[in-house]
């Protein structure tokens, strides 16, 4: 499995980028978030968060801080890195590692979020393994995956394990502080920290005809190839975001953290992943519009409408330029596509477009839906 190219619209510098993979390279329980700001213990066997009214714990428990008004690394890790795992695939087409995050578990089985890249050279045949923080090897077959989102799922035979808490990517500010956990390199249960640098990074990943479109918060808490598949914390612990990407200075290499890593927002990868472990496939957003590639100035140009979707359905003519998506400026199409799959289907969006005719409209376009990759 080798590293592919990302490509970002909003990049003038020349920086190459990188999937952070590396090269060789039932009813199912839900995280309970607790309120920031308080001492509790956690269990050193279950994961399971008690309150602390003393700030003490018993020996079979860990001593940690949730939230607060700054970061506590070592709280977090202490917390998190059980829920963390490590994955490694050997394939036909390629073997490498990569890091993935234990999201659902129940009696006998747990499923785990991915990237789409770090298992897809085991889709037809390989094997996939993942390691957990105490160092046991478990087989996982793959449960669904998507390309277009960079996203998968796997399970594993094994159940109560120590799930991750969901936090809410909507929430996070620039500035936030946030920490990244995975293996890069291999090296299991790695912990990084930084802030959320920005939000709305248009970042694009693979082969023509097969990209993924991610709608990236960057950070500069360090991310390397293996972070692939890792979770990006809040300051309480919580994911809100899938680390899938970095930038390198070597635009054909595969160099380390230069402080530009990409994650997919939890939110936007939470429906991804709730459809893949409930039928084993996933849907996207349509607006309905192919775009005319070969335009150059600021916009995406619409080339032609499909028929009976949102856009047609909004009056938008062909040959508008869309400037503007639910108030985010549009740089060019890629930034158009990432915006849109960034909704689920079904949402309401606010399209601003240059008219052909002249002049600039708004239109309301309800987003349709299609099977994703």
């Amino acid at each position: 499995m080798r590293d592919r190219q990302v490509k970002s619209t909003v990049t003038k510098i020349g920086l190459g980028f990188i999937l952070g993979a590396t090269v060789v390279a039932g009813v199912a329980s839900a995280a309970i978030s607790e309120p920031v700001g308080l001492q509790a213990c956690v269990d050193k066997r279950t994961q399971a968060i008690y309150l602390s009214s003393s700030g003490t714990c018993s020996s079979n428990r860990t001593l940690i801080r949730l939230g607060g008004s700054s970061i506590d690394v070592r709280s977090i890790a202490a917390l998190v890195t059980p829920s963390v795992v490590s994955i490694k695939v050997n394939a036909a087409f390629g073997s490498g590692t990569g890091s993935g995050s234990i999201y659902k578990t129940n009696a006998t089985s747990s499923y785990i979020i991915t990237n789409n890249h770090v298992v897809a050279a085991a889709a037809t045949s390989g094997t996939i393994i993942v390691e957990l923080l105490n160092g046991d090897m478990i087989p996982a077959t793959i449960v669904g995956r998507d390309s277009a989102y960079d996203i998968a799922v796997i399970i594993v035979e094994k159940g109560n394990l120590p799930i991750i808490s969901i936090g809410d990517s909507s929430k996070l500010s620039v500035g936030d502080p946030v920490v990244a956990i995975g293996s890069p390199l291999g090296l299991a249960s790695t912990v990084t920290s930084g802030i959320v640098s920005a939000f709305n990074r248009p970042v694009t990943t693979g082969s023509i005809g097969s990209e993924s479109f991610v709608n990236a918060i960057q950070t500069d808490a360090a991310i390397n190839p293996g972070n692939s598949g890792g979770a990006l914390l809040d300051s309480s612990g919580r994911i809100v975001g899938v680390n899938s990407a970095i930038a390198s200075l070597s635009s054909g290499g595969s160099s380390g953290n230069i402080g530009l890593g990409f994650a997919i927002p939890f939110n936007e990868a939470k429906r991804v992943v709730d459809e893949l472990i409930s039928t084993g496939k996933s849907t996207r957003p349509v607006l309905g519009v192919f775009f005319d590639t070969t335009f150059t100035g600021t916009g995406a140009k619409i080339l032609r409408l499909s028929p009976g979707e949102g856009a047609e359905k909004a009056g938008i003519p062909a040959g508008s330029i869309i400037r503007s998506i639910d108030g985010l400026k549009i740089a060019d199409n890629v930034g158009a596509i990432v915006r849109i799959r960034s909704y689920a289907p079904g949402s309401k969006v606010t399209v601003t477009v240059d008219l052909p005719s002249g002049g600039s409209q708004s239109f309301t376009v309800t987003l349709g839906s299609a099977p994703s990759n």
